[in-house]
């Protein structure tokens, strides 16, 4: 069906548009990434690639090979750029928990379980983010989140299968960053002084 790449190639694009700007932020000094977020969903978004692969998710799997690879410049560009380093136990819990998923993979010989697994890190992978974002919501670049928002829910409809191994991901995406946005905006123009009033009351 051609409607499929035509979907994963705008899907695709999307990535790429999505990111750039925040790659560029990064660079100009105005984004200063959490990284270890950044090396969770570097290292789960390549994960659950292969997973969809195995899942035969088809050219709709393209964009998260794409976002995997993106991904990792980025973290490996915010420990250059001297992004947010500060890393808890709970950040190191998530990382653990990503890659325990390779053994459960291979111990079951069956993607999905790891698919659902990675994407749960990865998920939990924003918590950092949102932390880091209730501080300085104004050092995170919302244009990329909207971009992949809607690059998640193109990318679900790409997909040449449909099962729990091919879907939990973009889907899960799309709510992730849906509550990512909210929670940025909403902070964005509340002042310091103002967030210190309101977690004290």
């Amino acid at each position: 069906m051609i409607l499929k790449p035509v979907l994963s190639v705008v899907a695709t694009a999307l990535t790429f548009a999505g990111f750039y700007p925040y790659i560029r932020s990064i660079l100009n000094g105005e984004t200063k990434p959490h990284v270890f977020s950044w090396v969770i969903w570097g290292v789960t978004t390549t994960l659950i690639f292969f997973g969809q692969w195995a899942g035969h998710g088809g050219v709709g799997i393209w964009s998260t090979g794409v976002s995997g690879v993106i991904t990792i410049g980025i973290a490996i560009l915010a420990v250059r750029r001297q992004g947010d380093i500060h890393i808890s136990r709970l950040d190191w819990v998530f990382l653990a928990m990503a890659l325990a998923a390779i053994p459960i993979w291979v111990w079951n010989s069956d993607p999905m379980w790891a698919v659902v697994i990675l994407t749960l890190v990865d998920v939990l992978g924003f918590l950092p983010t949102i932390r880091k974002s209730y501080h300085a919501p104004h050092q995170e670049n919302v244009t990329m989140y909207w971009v992949l928002l809607f690059r998640n829910l193109i990318a679900i409809g790409a997909l040449e299968t449909y099962s729990i191994t091919t879907v939990i991901f973009p889907a899960a995406m799309s709510a992730a960053i849906g509550v990512l946005i909210l929670i940025i905006k909403s902070l964005a123009h509340q002042t310091p002084q103002n967030k210190v009033e309101k977690s004290s009351s």
